[in-house]
């Protein structure tokens, strides 16, 4: 089978065989996000690793023990990082973390939503446990998590304020639902005043935490919730999130498969649910950029726009040559 390797390489591979509730995917597209940069730099040029985490496709066979799924159904997934990943022609994925192609989606436009839709859900519902009549602060909003954090958040009931920079990223995270949009680039906390609040009760960051710390610290209502999921880089000081009993949650999307945990099939769970707000229209999809075919080039030209930090949406792979 035709596979990308993490150094852009077209490479073949032998096409895995599924066991146990593991479903073999035809891999129809594919999404690219920061995670897959960052895996790319830490790995050495040999041996050759298949990376991709977002992917949607067609269900070829599946494991003895699966119940969830049969062959012939379109589905959507993220996966698993401690796994291959689906920049591959076939790909195995465990059916607990893997949901149905939403019907009013395409495969290409169903590609680019779970990596994100998993990483906001569970950072909204999971580690926040946000509650109606809240406001939030989204730091990043423009991104593909951002981008659906917005839209679950106005689903949940808060009230969002978003940030953005361009213009063109303010009038996205608008169409999105942001009620109000900040830019991060400037002063947080005189701009949220204008607005006639001091404090939120949940800040979501989906950018650079060393950067935006101070300002979260000042944001932060007492006995607020914090979620990050961007590493720090250098030491957090803690004295104002401290002194107000603030929550600090990080929000990984890999958690769940990368340990087993006993509520791995949540994600399964929630991805149906997203695929039923799409098809219902209570969720629009992110899809901005598309490329085709999936190779080594268009990989390499996915990674290059993503690692920019410009992009709005999520860009997407489809096909294969």
């Amino acid at each position: 089978m035709k596979a990308v390797a993490h150094t852009f390489a077209d490479i073949e591979l032998p096409r895995p065989a599924p066991a146990g509730r593991d479903l073999l995917v035809k891999v129809e597209a594919v999404s690219v996000n920061p995670v897959d940069f960052k895996q790319r730099i830490a790995s050495p040029p040999a041996p050759l690793r298949v990376l991709g985490w977002d992917a949607a496709g067609i269900v070829e066979a599946v494991g003895s023990e699966v119940s969830l799924f049969k062959p012939g159904d379109a589905v959507f997934y993220a996966g698993d990082v401690t796994r291959p990943g689906c920049d591959s022609e076939y790909h195995l994925v465990d059916e607990r973390i893997v949901g149905r192609k939403p019907k009013s989606l395409d495969l290409a436009q169903a590609a680019a939503v779970p990596l994100t839709a998993i990483t906001a859900w569970e950072g909204l519902f999971d580690r926040l446990k946000v509650k109606a009549g809240g406001m939030i602060l989204v730091i990043g909003g423009a991104g593909g998590v951002g981008s659906i954090a917005i839209q679950l958040a106005r689903i949940a009931g808060l009230t969002v304020v978003a940030t953005a920079s361009r213009p063109e990223s303010v009038a996205w995270v608008k169409e999105m639902g942001a009620e109000h949009v900040v830019s991060h680039r400037e002063p947080l906390r005189a701009q949220m005043e204008a607005i006639g609040r001091k404090e939120v009760e949940y800040i979501a960051c989906f950018n650079d935490l060393d950067q935006h710390w101070p300002a979260i610290g000042e944001l932060i209502a007492p006995q607020g919730g914090i979620v990050a999921i961007v590493a720090n880089r250098n030491p957090l000081s803690m004295d104002a999130v401290r002194a107000k009993s603030a929550t600090l949650a990080w929000e990984l999307m890999f958690t769940r498969p990368r340990f087993k945990t006993p509520d791995m099939i949540e994600q399964h769970r929630l991805l149906g649910q997203v695929a039923d707000w799409l098809d219902s229209g209570k969720l629009r999809g992110t899809l901005r950029e598309k490329l085709s075919p999936i190779n080594g080039e268009n990989l390499r030209k996915a990674h290059e726009r993503v690692q920019s930090g410009t992009m709005i949406g999520k860009l997407v792979l489809a096909g294969w040559s």
